[in-house]
């Protein structure tokens, strides 16, 4: 499996339901290619957002994200490093 990133900007600041329509949207497309949420960042202005998941490749989250409609401005696969 591979850390995937998925960059996402919002034009406006985001509630908490509107991150929660994407999220509703996003889950059965996940389980479907086998995409494990990690965790979310979202910027304090709530205009930026990092979603980090486990998934077999970038291609993969790519598909789950335009199945489910969600727009993003870029995925790429990372590293973990730990200190």
């Amino acid at each position: 499996m591979s850390h995937v990133l998925v960059e996402r900007s919002f034009p406006t600041p985001q509630s908490d339901t509107d991150l929660s329509v994407v999220e509703d949207r996003l889950a059965p497309c996940s389980e479907l290619y086998g995409v494990v949420w990690i965790r979310s960042v979202v910027s304090v202005d709530r205009r930026y957002m990092i979603y980090e998941y486990e998934a077999p490749d970038a291609e993969t989250v790519r598909k789950v994200q335009r199945d489910a409609g969600a727009v993003f401005d870029h995925i790429w696969s990372g590293e973990v490093i730990q200190s």
